[in-house]
């Protein structure tokens, strides 16, 4: 009795640790890992519930892509330096201007120290 329980415990431990090893493979991927980043992802904008644009730097260069449920094109080419700069600031001001929860209210305070 004691023979096959040790026998069910060694075939589970078996067969968890290659059922843990599968999983680690699959959430790593078959490329071997994140890579070197080759293809990054700019923005993103959702433009209805099917259809999107997307920035997408590969290499030196920047990518628009129309992204919908019948497929990707490309809506334009460009440089990556074009979009590196980042977006521009909000124009619009925050909830907590002028108040004392504002972070300028903060940066302000700690300056006085």
């Amino acid at each position: 009795m004691f023979e096959l329980a040790l026998r069910v415990l060694c075939s589970l431990t078996v067969v968890f640790a290659l059922l843990w090893a599968l999983a680690r493979l699959a959430r790593r991927g078959v490329g071997g890992g994140h890579g070197a980043g080759l293809v990054t992802v700019l923005a993103r904008q959702q433009l209805s519930r099917g259809s999107s644009v997307a920035v997408v730097k590969v290499a030196d260069r920047a990518l628009v892509l129309g992204v919908s449920d019948a497929g990707v094109s490309l809506l334009a080419d460009a440089d990556a330096a074009v979009f590196s700069a980042g977006a521009p600031e909000d124009p619009r001001p925050s909830p907590l201007a002028g108040s004392l929860l504002s972070a300028e209210a903060w940066r302000f305070l700690r300056g006085r120290r």
